[in-house]
């Protein structure tokens, strides 16, 4: 299996320290997803969404651990309960919203990824389907840690 990226991330987060760890704790912070040319014919009927799921690459996540410490906690969980960076196959992913579209480029606002981040796929947000919101979340319920930025702890 093999993927290729399709653009790449401009964002004001140069450092993974200080990043937000989601992008509902980005607020609006702007960035663009800059597409290859190639692609913009695909961008149609997207300008109508809200929001867009982006798959990217965790380039500079530090390598596969079982069991990590999240941002958002102190104790040890395993790798699968968290969205740390440092997975088998290291693949982000994170809902932003679309402001508008300008060729190959996707203006966004609620960034959460580091400048230069390969995009690898995107995908509308659809609400009726993407969203349960009385889901049960785990470790997650308990909300033991309030951390909203990244510090090194995955750093490469």
């Amino acid at each position: 299996m093999e993927f290729h990226p399709i653009g790449v991330v401009r964002s004001p987060f140069k450092d993974q320290q200080g990043t937000p760890i989601q992008s509902a704790y980005a607020q609006d912070a702007p960035g663009e997803i800059v597409l290859e040319a190639r692609f913009a014919e695909a961008l149609a009927d997207l300008a109508d969404f809200e929001r867009i799921w982006v798959l990217y690459a965790f380039e500079r996540a530090a390598p596969y651990k079982p069991k990590v410490v999240p941002y958002r906690d102190t104790v040890e969980r395993g790798l699968f309960a968290t969205r740390a960076p440092c997975r088998p196959n290291p693949i982000g992913l994170s809902v932003l919203r679309l402001v508008r579209i300008e060729k190959n480029i996707l203006h966004v606002s609620g960034i959460d990824m580091l400048d230069g981040t390969a995009v690898l796929d995107i995908k509308p947000y659809a609400p009726q389907f993407d969203a349960f919101p009385d889901s049960k979340a785990g470790w997650l319920d308990a909300k033991s840690a309030t951390r909203r930025r990244a510090d090194r702890r995955f750093d490469k």
